[in-house]
């Protein structure tokens, strides 16, 4: 059964708010691991994909895409919509093998009354 994707129908805004709710919510999950280059990696799949969405919705081409999405200094701007940006996954701090010092709790010491 051939259909439309949904998402292809939204409104661009939608679909980035979606995107940066699953993707802040996944990685705050994962944020106590080692994960910086996976979530470098993740924002490139996400990147690229939502650049994909806007050649099909658009018929741009690649010029069309730089042309559009970079400032006259060559460096490129956020994907946006309105106020609403495709936020990064990798600007969120890893914190790696918190110190939790005497607070874990051990069975060997008697428990003080």
């Amino acid at each position: 059964m051939a259909g439309t994707s949904l998402a292809s129908q939204q409104d661009l805004a939608v679909v980035l708010v979606n995107l940066n709710q699953v993707t802040h919510g996944w990685a705050n999950y994962f944020r106590h691991g080692v994960a910086k280059r996976t979530f470098s990696n993740l924002d490139n799949l996400v990147w690229w994909r939502v650049i994909r969405l806007l050649q099909e919705r658009h018929h741009w081409n690649w010029t069309d895409v730089r042309r559009r999405l970079t400032t006259p200094t060559g460096r490129w701007r956020p994907i946006s919509a309105g106020e609403i940006e495709l936020r990064k996954i990798s600007a969120i701090p890893v914190t790696r093998y918190r110190y939790r010092g005497n607070k874990i709790p051990t069975p060997w010491t008697p428990a003080t009354t």
